[in-house]
């Protein structure tokens, strides 16, 4: 990435932005058209980006969210003006609190006639600016290519996130054509007040263009990694060597840079502590690495005498931060400083990139582990053990329809080595979390924090355009699915050999089973047997219903032949109740 070309005569607004996206290495751009960005759109085609068109704009920001995270780099999206804009604030929340770093490019009314009751206009500003890092208002023509590039290096400074670039129809267009729609509105009178508005419009479009004759070259700017300081990776070292039962919890913020993860994943074998991997960080070590645990957290964090969390912070997921007994010592490295301190303070708080603390870590520490550890690792991998028997018995039960637990068994071991799997649901999907190996690091997207539903599809559009040599899949709640489902007809139009499982169990499980426990009453979580193929099938993709056990492993076998050949799949899977998770609802 560096400076793209010389500098060449003035050019739109558009053209502008595509230059500087051009330059910061931007293959893909995720949108819903509208007029108010079609300048956007139309240059990044001609400079060779790909345009992703989707169906709802919090696609397009989840799309963006996925690219981000796979990538290391800003994914890209781009929406109108109001609506177009009020439709990305879930996505938009959502990648701010898993911290991924996406730019999102937003329409506007014209400058003269915002707060006049344009089209879609409303102050933006409000609406949008406490869910990203920054809110870039553009007011002049020359300052668009700019701000991509100080948009881009803040999206992935410090803490990770979002950063949204609000530009006005009126400086993406031409200049001829802007200022021929200006002399237009301000008429030809004579009269005082009407040549006081052409000298106002005359004077306003001046400032849009000025300094606007020649296209500048954008160059990327460069993005330091913040480090925790020296003195903190040697106590954290010294800690984890006094330590008899050390344990680390590693999560999506040690991740973000995702050249790194392959080297991440080689300094965690070399430090062989047992380790316990959550959202983009799981798969890391692959399948079956010996380090790695999944089962009986809550039980392991009580017992050890030291915790680490690298990128984790002390939040619902940890109980806040009560799973980790008071007498162990806690190190935490994160970017955030108010994280690492969230509800427990640690005794070490690193702060500075989770993935490089672990690296430093690897690199001063000996050889080999402390002999002691390998007792505890045993106790730990045969409770795994004893919890992975637990699973297989209960996904040998059998009933009218679906085991999901026999289902996800099955997905596990037909699923190709190369898949990616996303995650949009809660129950099912809860479900899948304990029981889906992903393959390798980089391989696994959920929600995060928010536990938004929704993102399937839209993350999947990231994947498969971000990483088109995998396999893609998606594991649908049914509930979750219905967000999702009208984006079938863009994997069709684009493409994309997305594979979906739906747990189709007719209802919001999850919601329901504590519900109807507590409140004895099953209001408003009850779903039909919905025919979610046949709606995938309305829009050219491939549907399969699956209503027995034994007619799973032909579906899982028949979809991956059909994404081979390039089509989109999805399978309806009829679900049998089960008490997999009774309660496990979160507060």
């Amino acid at each position: 990435m560096g400076v793209t070309g010389g500098e060449t005569p003035g050019a739109h607004g558009g053209e502008r932005i595509a230059q500087a996206l051009q330059a910061h290495g931007v293959a893909c751009i995720y949108t819903l058209c509208g007029g108010h960005i079609s300048p956007i759109l139309a240059a990044a085609k001609a400079r060779g980006m790909r345009i992703v068109d989707v169906r709802d704009e919090a696609t397009a920001v989840f799309a963006a969210d996925a690219a981000a995270r796979l990538s290391g780099r800003p994914g890209v999206a781009a929406v109108t003006a109001g609506p177009g804009i009020a439709n990305t604030i879930t996505a938009l929340k959502n990648a701010q609190l898993a911290q991924s770093p996406v730019v999102l490019l937003g329409g506007a009314a014209p400058t003269a006639l915002q707060g006049r009751g344009a089209l879609q206009d409303i102050d933006q500003r409000p609406l949008v600016e406490p869910h990203v890092k920054r809110f870039f208002k553009m007011q002049r023509v020359r300052d668009l290519g700019p701000a991509v590039a100080e948009a881009f290096a803040l999206a992935q400074a410090g803490v990770p996130g979002p950063v949204f670039i609000e530009c006005p129809v009126d400086l993406l267009y031409d200049e001829a054509n802007i200022r021929q729609w200006y002399a237009d509105a301000a008429g030809k009178g004579h009269s005082l007040p009407e040549r006081a508005l052409r000298w106002y419009l005359n004077r306003h479009v001046q400032r849009m263009f000025a300094g606007s004759q020649v296209l500048a070259p954008v160059q990327a700017r460069p993005v330091a990694t913040p480090a925790a300081i020296d003195s903190h990776v040697r106590a954290a070292l010294a800690t984890l060597g006094r330590a008899e039962r050390p344990l680390a919890i590693i999560g999506s913020q040690a991740v973000v840079r995702a050249d790194q993860a392959q080297a991440l994943a080689e300094a965690v074998a070399r430090l062989g502590v047992p380790v316990y991997l959550s959202g983009m960080a799981r798969g890391l070590l692959g399948r079956d690495h010996p380090l790695q645990l999944r089962h009986q957290r809550r039980q392991a964090l009580r017992e050890s005498d030291c915790v680490l969390l690298a990128g984790v912070p002390c939040d619902f997921r940890l109980d806040y931060g009560r799973h980790v007994r008071r007498s162990a010592t806690l190190v935490a490295a994160n970017r955030s400083a108010k994280e690492a301190r969230l509800n427990r303070r640690p005794d070490i708080a690193a702060i500075g990139d989770a993935g490089d603390f672990i690296q430093a870590l690897a690199r001063q520490a000996g050889d080999r582990p402390p002999a002691t550890w390998g007792a505890w690792q045993a106790t730990l991998r045969a409770r795994d053990a004893t919890r992975e028997t637990e699973i297989d018995a209960q996904a040998a039960a059998r009933g009218e329809h679906v085991n999901p637990i026999a289902l996800l068994r099955a997905l596990e071991r037909e699923a190709g080595e190369n898949a990616l799997i996303v995650a949009d649901g809660g129950d099912f999907v809860a479900t899948a979390s304990y029981v889906l190996h992903p393959r390798g690091p980089l391989t696994w997207l959920d929600p995060g924090a928010f536990g938004t539903l929704g993102v399937g599809a839209g993350f999947a559009i990231g994947a498969a355009t971000t990483r088109p040599e995998r396999e893609t899949w998606i594991v649908f709640g049914d509930g979750a699915c219905g967000w999702g489902l009208v984006e079938f007809d863009t994997f069709v139009r684009h493409g994309l050999p997305v594979i979906a499982i739906v747990g189709n169990d007719a209802g919001w499980t999850q919601i329901a089973r504590e519900q109807v426990k507590v409140l004895g009453d099953d209001v408003g979580t009850v779903l039909a047997r919905t025919d979610y193929h046949a709606v995938a099938a309305g829009f050219g993709a491939e549907g399969i219903v699956v209503r027995h056990m034994d007619e799973v492993l032909p579906a899982l076998q028949r979809a991956r032949e059909l994404a081979r050949q390039g089509r989109p799949v999805l399978v309806n899977v009829w679900l049998a109740k089960t008490e997999f998770r009774e309660g496990s609802l979160s507060m």
